[in-house]
C-alpha cells in the first residue's frame, strides 16, 4: 500500500497503518506480558520501518491499553486514575498497598496535574469513546507493509507544521465545510486509536490531530505532531491529491523548506 499524500507533503517518516486482526505478524516487536512501556515510542517505532504488535496482556500501561481500544483499563488503575490526572492520592500512597506503588511511580502520590481535581479528571475518562475492539491483535506498520487483503482501521502521520498545514487543508478539500479536523485533549495513543475510531463510525468523519501528551512529548521529535484519519477518510484524501494545491507553486516552495 502506498500513498500519494506523503509523497506529496514530502514526509520524513512513513505514514502508519493501524491494523485489527486475530492473526499475529510474523517479525513484529512486542511488549513483554506486564511490561510496561509507552505505545508511542511504538508508534515512532513503526513510522520508522519497524511492525509492533499489541493484545490485552502487552500494551504497556493502563492507558496504552485504554487507548488502543482493549477495554476501559482505567479501572485496574492503582489509587484511581482521576487522582493520578490531576492532584495525586496521598491517602492511597501511604497505605500498605501503595507503597510500593508509589516508590516507582511519583506522581501517584502528587499528580501530573493535567486537571484541576479529581472530579474534573473523572470527567474527562467518562467522556472517552471507550471501546472493546473485536479482534486478538492491534499492529502498527508503515503503510509500504500493508498487504493487498488488509484493511488498517487508522493511518497515523507524524509531521511537522508545514506538513500538518497541508494535511488540514486537504481534509477540508472535497467538504465543503471547515470543521474537518478536530483536536482534543487525550494521551497520545487515544489520539491515534480511540478517537479516529469514533470518527470512522460517522458519515461524515473527522482527522484527528494529536500527540499533545505532556508526558509522551518527549517520546517524539519537538517539531512533530500527530494527524490520524480513519480508513475512509484516508482513502478520500488521497484522491484528492492529484489536481490539488499540492501540485502549485505556494506549496512546493513550502515543501523545498523541510527537505
Amino acid at each position: 500500500m502506498q500513498s500519494k499524500i506523503a509523497e506529496a507533503i514530502g514526509m520524513g517518516y512513513s505514514p502508519v497503518a493501524l491494523i485489527w486482526t486475530d492473526e499475529r505478524p510474523e517479525g513484529a516487536v512486542q511488549f513483554k506480558k506486564g511490561a510496561r512501556g509507552c505505545v508511542v515510542a511504538t508508534l515512532v517505532a513503526a513510522a520508522k520501518g519497524k511492525k509492533v504488535v499489541f493484545d490485552r496482556e502487552t500494551f504497556g500501561c493502563p492507558g496504552g491499553g485504554t487507548g488502543l481500544g482493549f477495554g476501559n483499563q482505567y479501572v485496574y488503575f492503582p489509587g484511581g486514575i482521576e487522582y493520578f490526572l490531576s492532584t495525586g492520592n496521598k491517602e492511597f500512597c501511604r497505605s500498605e498497598a501503595g507503597k510500593n506503588i508509589a516508590a516507582g511511580m511519583p506522581d501517584l502520590e502528587h499528580g501530573e496535574r493535567y486537571f484541576k481535581s479529581p472530579e474534573i479528571a473523572a470527567k474527562f475518562v467518562e467522556t472517552l469513546p471507550m471501546r472493546d475492539i473485536p479482534a486478538k491483535y492491534i499492529v502498527l506498520k508503515p503503510i509500504e507493509q500493508v498487504e493487498a487483503d488488509q484493511k488498517p482501521k487508522v493511518v497515523v502521520f507524524l509531521v511537522k507544521p508545514d506538513q500538518l498545514s497541508a494535511l488540514v487543508v486537504l481534509a477540508n478539500y472535497g467538504r465543503g465545510a471547515n470543521n474537518n479536523v478536530i483536536a482534543p485533549m487525550g494521551a497520545g495513543c487515544h489520539t491515534f486509536g480511540l478517537f479516529p475510531y469514533s470518527e470512522g463510525e460517522k458519515e461524515n468523519p473527522r482527522a484527528v490531530i494529536g500527540m499533545f501528551d505532556i508526558s509522551a512529548r518527549p517520546l517524539v521529535d519537538k517539531n512533530v505532531l500527530s494527524f490520524s484519519v480513519p480508513l475512509g477518510m484516508f482513502e478520500e484524501m488521497e484522491s484528492n491529491v492529484e489536481g490539488s494545491f499540492l501540485e502549485k507553486e505556494p506549496w512546493l516552495k513550502v515543501k523545498e523548506r523541510n527537505k
